[in-house]
């Protein structure tokens, strides 16, 4: 199996190489950069699984590069950040963010949270290949495609996931802390409202109306359901 490559982008040169090294001496391919200029060159020809994201560089906003990223591969993305304001954790998860470190870390956690993030590149079963059809709208786990009407809907890859969780098991309310075991694969420490904001994510895009979402609905006190508009369809082709 190929080794997950890892791109590191932080600004502070101790930072970056202490990264670098840890995360080399654990068996990953890691290249590095030092600005949003740097890494989108590197991006582009390393093409990698992951990209740890510092999100003050000199030239760019780490949330505006993630985003630039994402539009390219979807790759994932493990933001890393000197302020602990929740609401910086939550606007870098509606950018598109997989998870959020705060700076300082431990070199355990990150092992732990990269481990947790490319857990979900793993080979999925038969089953768990299955489009999944509720009338007009499509879920398409092998080639990670969600369309509405025809029209491919531009999810992130946590977006994606979490719905493909969600559909998968319609009728049934799952509660924040069940939804970030299954589908983030970690006990997230964090602030659980990070789900509210993919789920809010998710319904402005498949969603008539957001504001009275019919797919996905709120469960009040409790957590989420998917509310399938009829029993699914689901085929292998």
């Amino acid at each position: 199996m190929a080794l997950a490559k890892i791109l590191v982008v932080d600004d502070d040169p101790a930072i970056r190489n202490l990264i670098q090294r840890f995360l080399s001496s654990k068996n990953y391919q890691v290249e590095s950069a030092e600005d949003g200029k740097t890494a989108l060159t590197a991006f582009e020809q390393f093409n990698p699984d992951l990209v740890i994201l510092d999100v003050n560089l000199p030239d760019v906003l780490g949330y505006t590069l993630c985003q630039d990223m994402q539009n390219r591969t979807k790759v994932f993305v493990l933001m890393l950040t000197s302020r602990a304001d929740e609401a910086d954790k939550i606007r870098g998860f509606a950018q598109g963010a997989d998870d959020y470190l705060t700076k300082p870390f431990s070199l355990g956690e990150l092992e732990v949270r990269v481990a947790a993030i490319l857990k979900r590149q793993r080979v999925v079963t038969a089953a768990e290949k299955q489009r999944l059809t509720f009338e007009k709208l499509v879920i398409d786990p092998e080639r990670r495609e969600v369309t509405l009407n025809n029209q491919l809907i531009p999810l992130t890859a946590l977006e994606f996931d979490l719905l493909r969780f969600l559909a998968s098991h319609p009728g049934r309310v799952w509660r924040r802390a069940e939804l970030i075991q299954e589908v983030w694969d970690y006990d997230y420490v964090g602030d659980q409202r990070v789900v509210d904001v993919h789920i809010g994510q998710i319904r402005k895009k498949i969603e008539i109306d957001a504001t009275q979402p019919i797919l996905i609905q709120t469960v009040r006190g409790v957590g989420y359901k998917f509310e399938a508009p009829n029993l699914p369809e689901q085929s292998n082709s």
